[in-house]
C-alpha cells in the first residue's frame, strides 16, 4: 500500500482516467468498421460521436452538484459502474437509433468524472499541491487514448469491433471493486493515513491563495459564482480546449484512414504518438503552474500565462495540420498541438480551486465542465457535416478547430487575472 494515502487516491484516479479514455476512444478506433457495418454516412457518424456529449455535458453539472452534497467517492464510483456497463452494451447496437441511445447513456455515466475527481482532490490535498494532483490524474486520460489504438486494434483484429467494448467494460468493473474497498471520502476517515500526512492536508486545505469576491465570496452560494466573468471566461477557454480535443478524439483516426489511406493496424499505432505527448503535457502542466504559483504567490497570473500561450500554440498547430500532404507532417503537427493543449488540461481546475470556496467546488466545476463539453455536442457533428459538404476534405474542419482554440487563448488573457474583486494572497495566506 502507498505510504502517502493522498497520492494513493491520485493513483486510483489516474488508473480511472486511463480506463475512461480507453472506453471513450474505442468508438473512434472502431468507427471505420462500424460505419461500414451499420451503413452510416459521415454526417450520421458525426451525430453518433456527438450523442455521447448530450448525456456527458448534462451530467458534468449534475455530478458536480451531487459530489458537493453526497460525496465525491460515491458519485465517482457510481459513474464508473454506469459508464462501464453502457460501454459494454455498445456491443449490442444494431443501427443508428440503438447506438445513439447507448452513447447518450454512456455519456451520462462518464459525465461526473472530472468534477467528482476534482472534488476528491479538493478533499485530499493542500491547496499548493492541488493542480499538480489534478495534472497527474488527468495525464491518465491521454495515456488511455494512447493505449486504445493497439489494445482496441488487437481486439478488433482478433474478435471483431463488438468485443472491444466488452473488454473495456470488464476493466472498469474490476477497478470499481478496489475503489469501494480502499478509499474514503475524507482523509480523517482513512485508517491507513498517518497523523503527519493528515496534519499536512488539513493545514494546507485551510489556506487559499485567491477568493473570488473576498469576504462576500466566502459566504456566497453557487449562483454567485456562475455569474462571475472569470468563471465564464474559464468555461470559454475550456470549451476551446475540448473542441480541439474532441475533434482529434472523434475524427483524426478516420482522417488518417480516409485521407492518408492508413490501414487499421497502422492507424492504431500512429495515433499513440499524440496521446503519449499529451500525457506528458498534462502531468507537466499541473506541476508547472504550481511551481509558478510558489515562486510568484500569484495564482491567477500563473494560470493566465499558461492558458494563453499554450492554447495559442495549439491553435497554430491544429490549424495547419490539415493542410500538409504527408502523413508524417499531419501526425507531427497534431501531436505538438495535443501536447500544448494538454499542458492546459489541469489549469482550468486550478482556477476553480483558486477562486471558489470549498463547499461549491463540485458545483462550479460541474457548471464549467458542462459549458466546456457543449464542444463535444457541437464539434464532432459539425465536423461530419463539414467533411460531407466539402466532398471529403478535412481542411476547413482543422482551420475551424484552430480558430476556436485561439478564441480561448484570448479570453484567458483578458479575463483570468486578479482585479479589484479578488483578495489576492501572497505565500498562501489570504489577505482580508
Amino acid at each position: 500500500m502507498f505510504r502517502s494515502q493522498r497520492w494513493y487516491v491520485v493513483g486510483m484516479l489516474f488508473i480511472a482516467g486511463v480506463i475512461n479514455y480507453l472506453d471513450r476512444s474505442a468508438l473512434s478506433i472502431t468507427a471505420p468498421l462500424i460505419q461500414k457495418d451499420l451503413h452510416f454516412t459521415h454526417a450520421e457518424m458525426g451525430i453518433v460521436f456527438s450523442s455521447f456529449f448530450v448525456g456527458y455535458a448534462l451530467f458534468n453539472f449534475v455530478g458536480g452538484v451531487l459530489s458537493d452534497r453526497i460525496g465525491a467517492k460515491r458519485v465517482f464510483g457510481a459513474a464508473m459502474g454506469v459508464w462501464s456497463l453502457f460501454c459494454g452494451a455498445t456491443a449490442l447496437a444494431t443501427g443508428l437509433g440503438s447506438l445513439l441511445v447507448l452513447r447518450v447513456l454512456f455519456g451520462m455515466g462518464e459525465g461526473p468524472f472530472s468534477s467528482s475527481n476534482n472534488k476528491m482532490v479538493n478533499n485530499w490535498f493542500p491547496h499548493r499541491e492541488a493542480t499538480s494532483a489534478v495534472g497527474v490524474i488527468s495525464s491518465g486520460t491521454p495515456l488511455g487514448g494512447a493505449i486504445a489504438g493497439p489494445v482496441i486494434g488487437l481486439f478488433v483484429l482478433q474478435w471483431g469491433w463488438r468485443w472491444a467494448f466488452v473488454g473495456t467494460m470488464v476493466l472498469g468493473l474490476i477497478w470499481l471493486v478496489f475503489w469501494v474497498a480502499t478509499t474514503t471520502e475524507l482523509p480523517r476517515d482513512n485508517k491507513r493515513i498517518t497523523a503527519e500526512e493528515l496534519a499536512l492536508i488539513e493545514e494546507g486545505r485551510a489556506q487559499a491563495d485567491t477568493v473570488l469576491g473576498g469576504d462576500a465570496g466566502r459566504h456566497a452560494g453557487l449562483g454567485f459564482y456562475l455569474k462571475q466573468p472569470i468563471v465564464l471566461a474559464t468555461a470559454i477557454a475550456f470549451f476551446s480546449y475540448n473542441y480541439v480535443l474532441f475533434f482529434f478524439l472523434s475524427w483524426f483516426p478516420t482522417y488518417l484512414t480516409e485521407v492518408h489511406h492508413l490501414p487499421l493496424k497502422q492507424m492504431s499505432l500512429v495515433t499513440v504518438i499524440p496521446w503519449l505527448l499529451g500525457s506528458i503535457g498534462l502531468a507537466a502542466g499541473g506541476f508547472l503552474t504550481d511551481m509558478i504559483l510558489r515562486v510568484t504567490g500569484d495564482p491567477l497570473q500563473s494560470r493566465r500565462w499558461v492558458l494563453a500561450i499554450c492554447l495559442g500554440m495549439s491553435a497554430l498547430c491544429v490549424g495547419f495540420a490539415g493542410r500538409v500532404d504527408s502523413t508524417t507532417g499531419a501526425v507531427a503537427l497534431m501531436s505538438v498541438s495535443i501536447f500544448f493543449l494538454y499542458v492546459t488540461g489541469a489549469v482550468y481546475w486550478g482556477v476553480i480551486h483558486d477562486v471558489v470556496r470549498r463547499e461549491n467546488v463540485g458545483g462550479v466545476g460541474g457548471f464549467i465542465h458542462l459549458l466546456a463539453n457543449l464542444a463535444g455536442v457541437i464539434g464532432p457533428a459539425l465536423t461530419g457535416f463539414i467533411v460531407q459538404w466539402m466532398n471529403g476534405s478535412y481542411v476547413s474542419a482543422f482551420v475551424l478547430a484552430g480558430v476556436i482554440a485561439l478564441i480561448g487563448a484570448v479570453c484567458s488573457w483578458l479575463f483570468i487575472r486578479p482585479d479589484a474583486s479578488h483578495k489576492v494572497a501572497k505565500k498562501g495566506v489570504v489577505l482580508s
